[in-house]
């Protein structure tokens, strides 16, 4: 079942959903335009689906300007809408992952420049990393700004952590493109997991914590909750031969099945059409009569209403 909200405006900033509202703004799109969107996945689940929303919106406007933007250019407007101008205390690595796709190793400098190297591996090893992954939704909604703002405001406090944590990149780097046994990519994503959790109360809760402990004792070795925190969906670190019971551990949840994406944000179908500039100028000179339902009546109402017709035979005698 799809249901849609509808949004019939004249202007950009008479639009409620802040995405639409700041892209078209940030884009300086005045023309009328039809926008669709559909999700696979809900809201406020960690998955990054705001970033890819308005990534994938910059694309496909800047296509309808007749522009073809380098995937660096939609990640950095893209953090520009979301930090700056909606003001949304989030991160900048789902805008980087969506606009790029693929598995890549992302450095953030203090300059502001943003480096993205592709993380270069045999299929073989990706197909091994794969198959250890398990993804599962815990139920759980959050907004991500709310749980990063616990602890965004104060790094400097958390820097140790963080640390940390930097390291925990290079060292998964180094097992993903070695030869040794893939598990410990699992322990090493337990460990950080553990580290995020110091960083914040919010980045889990009892029912989150309820849920790492039956998975671990079904057999997954490592995992960690997508995105801030909080809830949304619970990756897991599973060797094959223990995914069953996994699943049957967590069988209240939804599993969600899933593949890694390496072609990032696409325009997958485009065409010129007849450009309808003129008439719009001219439309915008007139003053249009809202638009309006005539009132209805009902059937038996308009029965009564009507003048009765003779009967065939009634007409006879007359003539």
């Amino acid at each position: 079942m799809v249901y849609s909200e509808i949004e019939n405006c004249q202007r950009a900033d008479e639009i409620k959903h802040p995405a639409v509202r700041e892209v078209l703004g940030f884009l300086g799109i005045k023309r009328g335009v039809e926008i669709h969107h559909d999700g696979d996945l809900p809201a406020r689940s960690g998955m990054g689906s705001s970033s890819a929303f308005t990534v994938g919106l910059l694309n496909a406007l800047h296509a309808l300007k007749g522009e073809m933007p380098s995937k660096q250019q939609l990640a950095r407007e893209s953090i520009t809408v979301e930090q700056e101008r909606l003001q949304e205390v989030v991160g900048s690595q789902d805008q980087v992952l969506a606009a790029y796709g693929g598995l890549n190793h992302v450095s953030f400098m203090t300059n502001g420049e943003i480096s993205v190297r592709p993380v270069t591996l045999p299929a073989e090893r990706i197909g091994e990393l794969k198959s250890h992954l398990l993804m599962f939704y815990s139920g759980v909604k959050r907004t991500a700004s709310e749980v990063a703002s616990t602890y965004a405001n104060d790094l400097e406090a958390r820097r140790q952590q963080l640390r940390i944590m930097n390291d925990f990149v290079e060292e998964g780097l180094s097992i993903l493109s070695g030869r040794e046994d893939i598990t410990r990519f699992g322990k090493l994503l337990r460990e950080a997991w553990q580290t995020k959790q110091s960083l914040s109360a919010k980045v889990s809760n009892a029912y989150v914590d309820e849920l790492f402990e039956a998975a671990l004792g079904a057999g997954a070795i490592g995992g960690k909750l997508t995105g801030a925190g909080g809830g949304g969906f619970l990756l897991l670190f599973v060797p094959p031969a223990q995914h069953q019971r996994v699943r049957e551990a967590l069988r209240r949840l939804l599993w969600l099945p899933f593949d890694f994406e390496f072609a990032g944000s696409q325009i997958i179908f485009y065409t010129h059409e007849r450009d309808y500039e003129i008439y719009e100028r001219l439309r915008e000179q007139q003053k249009l009569e809202p638009s309006r339902e005539l009132p209805t009546t009902s059937r038996r109402r308009a029965s009564r209403a009507a003048p009765a017709r003779p009967s065939a035979a009634r007409s006879r005698r007359k003539a």
